[in-house]
């Protein structure tokens, strides 16, 4: 039961870089965005997926894997908006 609701809160906070990515769509500006605190994220992110590839781990991949994702969507998004 514990390894459900961890996997559970893992993927909710995996999913939460969506929320500045809603922000900086709908602004439709970047410039209170972090993009260094978001590399660091996306570094974590990699580490964390590689370890749960490594030990065969189902919950540690799933849930880093969308952390991953949504945090890279974040970053091209923050990347697009600086560039314009």
């Amino acid at each position: 039961m514990l390894a459900v609701a961890a996997a559970t809160c893992g993927i909710a906070m995996g999913l939460s870089p969506l929320l500045q990515l809603r922000r900086v769509t709908v602004r439709r500006s970047s410039a209170d965005v972090s993009l260094a605190y978001l590399g660091v994220l996306f570094v974590g992110f990699v580490l964390w997926l590689s370890y749960g590839v490594a030990i065969a781990n189902a919950p540690l991949i799933v849930s880093n894997l969308v952390a991953l994702t949504t945090n890279a969507l974040t970053i091209a998004a923050v990347l697009r908006f600086r560039a314009a």
